[in-house]
């Protein structure tokens, strides 16, 4: 991987230290509790490992995406409900970042560095998922505020967010994607409130909910950019943010290899370890070699990603790809482990529970099907 330097491996070895202290031990208890604790996040931030692409004078460390390649991959390790921070860091945060004035990142910056600002965006409703240029929560500006009134579900750190970057409709009028502003909301906003925290199939401890806006007042100064392009501003960031689900995707199939291997090596059956069965033999062999493809093709994106190229077509493909042999992996994993792959007890079927959703979220794979079509000139 020529993107991995020295400093990279570094902060690989002091991340992987503060996890096995911070993170392993209390996981299974997390996903009990259904909730990462704010406290995780303050010592993630403590640490310098929330956000590091920031500039310097916001408490950053300008660093590459090289670093938060190395942030998704460790975390994922651990457990992919820790995608919600990968959320903060390289979703949320970088719109910010981007498209924020010189004022609003001096506001919120260093909370989001320090952990003390946990970040979330609001974009799919009850009735638009992918059909983002059909969302119905408007923003009515009244002299120095707007009026927010919406709904939006499926919120990725939804529940403990402080800052939640709004896409809305500040002119009705308009029926497609020109009418759509993104908008900064305050966890005190007035009439802002939280729906009920979803009770998902996966992903336990990575709270995720229901957002409710009525009447919600939010000073115009909270605007992100430029009125009416914030469907532009989405789509500028949303290769980041399928290549970070591609990313995950890819660890968690190496992960599930990875136990998957170590077990039927220590599982014996008709007097020898399943792993000396052929057809265990086999469906390892299968396995190894598609993840060693999505692990070829991920460092290929990664390489082009940092050097700004536009691979908008190819991230589609690798979102689809990946997540979908990370399913396969899955499934093929859980048979290996026999009836123990059913049990809670084996982080095999947490990893089972948790993967399918990879391929829905960030724009479903077969959004991402239509993207490589469009891009295809079909």
């Amino acid at each position: 991987m020529a993107y991995l330097q020295e400093e990279h491996q570094i902060l690989r070895t002091s991340l992987r230290k503060f996890l096995e202290k911070e993170a392993y031990p209390y996981y299974d208890e997390w996903e009990k509790n259904r909730m990462i604790p704010r406290d995780f996040w303050r010592k993630m931030g403590s640490n310098g490992f929330l956000c590091p692409y920031v500039d310097e004078k916001y408490g950053g460390m300008n660093a590459d995406f090289g670093y938060s390649v190395v942030l998704i991959e460790e975390l994922e390790k651990v457990g992919s409900s820790l995608i919600g921070v990968s959320n903060h860091n390289d979703i949320v945060v970088p719109y910010l970042n981007t498209f924020g004035t010189e004022e609003q990142k001096l506001k919120w910056l260093p909370g989001c560095l320090s952990g003390d600002l946990i970040t979330a965006i609001a974009m799919t409703e009850p009735g638009s998922g992918s059909d983002l240029a059909n969302i119905k929560t408007t923003a009515v500006k009244v002299r120095d505020h707007y009026i927010i009134n919406g709904e939006k579900t499926f919120i990725t750190n939804g529940i403990q967010s402080d800052l939640i970057l709004v896409a809305c409709k500040t002119d009705p009028k308009v029926n497609d994607h020109k009418g759509i502003s993104l908008i900064l909301v305050e966890r005190d906003a007035v009439g802002f409130k939280r729906g009920k925290k979803l009770d998902k199939v996966g992903l336990h401890s990575q709270d995720t909910a229901e957002l409710i806006f009525e009447d919600a007042k939010v000073p115009v100064s909270n605007l992100l950019g430029e009125e009416g392009k914030g469907f532009y501003y989405l789509m500028e960031k949303l290769q980041q943010e399928r290549l970070v689900v591609a990313i995950a995707a890819q660890v968690a199939a190496e992960k599930m290899l990875e136990l998957t291997i170590k077990y039927t090596k220590e599982r014996t059956a008709f007097g020898k370890p399943i792993s000396k069965f052929q057809n265990t033999q086999f469906k390892i062999a299968e396995m190894a070699t598609e993840i060693e493809i999505g692990r070829n093709f991920i460092n290929n994106l990664v390489e082009n990603h940092i050097n700004k190229r536009e691979i908008v077509k190819q991230v589609s493909m690798a979102k689809w790809w990946n997540t979908e042999m990370a399913k396969r992996v899955a499934s093929q994993c859980m048979q290996l482990f026999g009836g123990y792959g059913y049990m809670e007890e084996y982080e095999i079927a947490r990893r089972y529970r948790d993967i399918p959703v990879a391929a829905i979220y960030a724009g479903t794979n077969e959004i991402m099907k239509l993207i490589n079509a469009k891009k295809m000139e079909l």
